[in-house]
């Protein structure tokens, strides 16, 4: 999170300190206690197993604590690293003194594993005592990627507990690492930059301590990008970085690589990166964007931009333009988490609301969808439709699992999960930024002030900022530029770009009086809308984003969406799954252009959920006129019949056994009260 401003530049936002923002209510607080009350501990099981992950027993045996070989995956340090985020996060908010302790064991194994050089990564370390493994043999052995996520895991882990001793590990890797980029400048090539973690672990390097050396390493590190002489598409680097203008490759690789380019923007100005970014953004969410959020549709497959004599394979991947395919979509959970990542600095560059508006959409929609309701399984990959009987087979299966063999996706959600009351709001010079609405408090630095926000959101678009004046707590310096006047704090409202209607109004706590209306129309959507609060521990400011029902089309180039429509409300995404509709298969299903929906909280997963009621047409299927095993055959019709039906949250599906599930239905303009049937 970018919380230290004594060192970066003064355009930028910046995000507040834990200590001073945290969910109250709703659905993010929803989530941030299942995060820790079952994610943190399942995943701990599961890396603690021998025969589960090896992951921790790895650690183990390359610092003797243990004998045997390594086991698991490459990138398991990685994974571990992640976790470690998500339990020291919820284990310093709810003070599970129990778990800190535990966490302090498991840096005293690292820091034993760590080798004299500064180098870090266990299947090298076990390897090279038998010979089987040797030091950046393999870019696809992810010693980096691992370096970086120690880097970044060892900086929250300071900042929230303000022991060092996981960031003198961080410390000396990166001493190695520095050497290395020595080194690699002396032979003219470096092939470290697989799926780069470490440039947005550099940057965080650098803010925590405020030493010059990890920001000049990680300029480093992202110019020798370009001194690898057989880049390849898929992982962002065949051609060189500056000449990017779409966003290609392994998803992950990709959203990682420009969030931490970003971070270098925000740190000093580059013009030419900056106009990288726009473009390869711009690429993402106006044709390579699943409406959910999600990123990369491809599992495997060639790049779309490499031709015979030039082939190239790419997986987990960006495809052609407008390849988004439903039943297929690859979308793994890590690509959106990195897209929040980027989304994130990319609002703090850029100050614009469509940032923020992605960022909810990825976290609210696919990022939620990775887990199940009660914290125990995941999505590694997350389709927009799961059929009954597919004739082929998905590498990842169709419904969540407790364990994944590549476990990269689950502790990555954790820590998103944990963390997400950093990105509730952000400030600049000109006041205090809206980012991600939710029952929450915010203590403002620099002021005796407590914001709080009322609100059921994201069911319910009313939200309710009042101010509260805390008595005998120290006033904090002000996180970023904006030096807050006792008697006016500046709100900037994000209006998101899904509103059509809504209001804003200012009104005295006192007599109920309005100060102040303003009107929000369409033309608003999409910007932040700046309030000044005049006497703030006397005013509340009621925003009312209007959530109607929202049929939404794609553009004619996604061809799995030709005629079909997505259901969104506020800033959800809802799908339809088969045990709420009384239908043979959800193919037969239509959705009229003038549905109308009714809201109702139902329970799925012990979990309360806002759902929508509704009336949908069915086709009447004739078993003798019509064969579901077909390839083609004559369209005769039949006439439709009306059937009542249920949607749900998308994030909150296959939570209740195996069934199908569609996001896009097709539409028809036969409206509801009109002659539907055959004759």
């Amino acid at each position: 999170m970018l919380t230290d401003t004594t060192k970066s530049n003064n355009t930028s936002l910046f995000g507040f300190p834990y200590q001073n923002v945290e969910w109250t209510g709703g659905l993010y607080k929803e989530r941030f206690d299942t995060c820790a009350d079952a994610i943190v501990p399942h995943l701990q099981k599961m890396f603690e197993s021998k025969e589960i992950s090896h992951v921790l027993e790895n650690f183990r045996i390359a610092a003797g604590d243990s004998e045997g070989e390594f086991d698991g995956t490459v990138f398991g340090d990685g994974d571990f690293y992640k976790w470690m985020e998500a339990a020291v996060y919820t284990a310093v908010r709810n003070g599970n003194q129990a778990l800190l302790t535990r966490l302090e064991e498991y840096i005293d194994i690292i820091g034993r594993a760590q080798q004299e050089d500064g180098y870090i990564s266990t299947k090298q370390i076990i390897g090279e005592k038998s010979g089987k493994a040797s030091r950046l043999g393999d870019i696809n052995d992810f010693e980096v990627y691992n370096f970086g996520h120690l880097f970044t895991s060892a900086c929250l882990y300071y900042r929230l507990t303000g022991r060092d001793n996981f960031l003198c590990i961080a410390r000396r890797a990166a001493g190695y690492l520095d050497q290395l980029y020595k080194d690699a400048q002396q032979k003219g090539e470096v092939q470290t930059a697989v799926c780069p973690s470490h440039y947005m672990g550099l940057a965080e390097m650098y803010r925590t301590t405020g030493e010059v050396k990890y920001l000049e390493l990680l300029k480093k590190a992202i110019a020798l990008r370009d001194s690898v002489k057989e880049g390849m598409d898929d992982n962002q680097d065949s051609i060189p970085l500056r000449e990017h203008k779409k966003i290609i490759g392994h998803a992950v690789r990709a959203n990682y690589l420009y969030a931490g380019v970003a971070d270098l923007c925000l740190e000093e100005e580059d013009k030419q990166l900056m106009e990288v970014l726009e473009c390869v953004w711009k690429s993402l969410v106006t044709q390579k964007m699943y409406i959910t959020g999600g990123c990369g549709a491809l599992y495997n497959g060639a790049s779309p931009y490499g031709y015979f004599f030039k082939h190239q394979l790419v997986h987990q991947a960006y495809g052609y333009e407008y390849q988004l395919p439903n039943v297929t979509a690859y979308n793994e959970t890590c690509a959106s988490v990195g897209g929040v990542y980027w989304a994130w600095r990319m609002l703090c560059l850029k100050k614009k609301a469509e940032y923020a508006d992605v960022m909810e959409r990825m976290i609210l929609n696919v990022n939620l969808a990775g887990v199940s309701m009660d914290g125990t399984k995941f999505f590694y990959e997350n389709m927009l439709r799961r059929a009954h009987n597919l004739p082929y087979e998905l590498i990842w299966g169709q419904e969540r699992a407790e364990y994944i063999l590549s476990y990269c996706c689950p502790p990555n959600l954790a820590r998103l999960i944990s963390q997400t009351s950093e990105y509730a709001y952000a400030e600049d010079e000109s006041g205090i930024y809206t980012v991600l609405y939710g029952a929450s408090k915010l203590k403002i630095p620099g002021t005796p002030l407590v914001l709080i926000q009322e609100t059921e959101y994201p069911y319910d678009g009313h939200i309710r900022f009042l101010f509260e004046v805390v008595h005998n707590e120290p006033e904090d310096k002000p996180v970023g530029c904006y030096i807050p006047d006792k008697d006016c704090i500046s709100l900037n409202l994000r209006i998101p770009s899904w509103v059509r209607t809504g209001s804003v109004v200012l009104r005295s706590r006192v007599d109920k009086k309005v100060c102040e209306r303003i009107e929000i129309e369409k033309n608003r959507a999409g910007s932040y809308l700046n309030i000044c609060v005049r006497e703030p521990e006397k005013m509340e400011v009621l925003l009312d984003l209007g959530m109607e029902v929202r049929l939404t089309c794609a553009n004619s180039m996604v061809e799995e969406a030709v005629n079909q429509v997505a259901v969104e409300r506020g800033p959800l995404v809802y799908c339809l799954e088969g045990m709420d509709a009384e239908v043979d298969t959800l193919d037969d299903l239509l959705i009229p252009s003038n549905v109308c929906f009714q809201t109702e909280m139902f329970d799925i997963g012990e979990r309360e959920v806002l759902t929508l009621k509704g009336t949908l047409l069915r086709r009447r299927r004739e078993k003798d006129t019509f064969d579901r095993e077909a390839l083609y055959q004559d369209y005769i019709y039949q006439g439709f019949e009306e059937i009542s039906v249920r949607m749900i949250p998308y994030f909150a599906w296959d939570n209740r056994g195996m069934d199908e599930m569609r996001v896009w239905i097709p539409v028809t303009d036969i409206c509801m009260g009109e002659s539907v049937y055959e004759g």
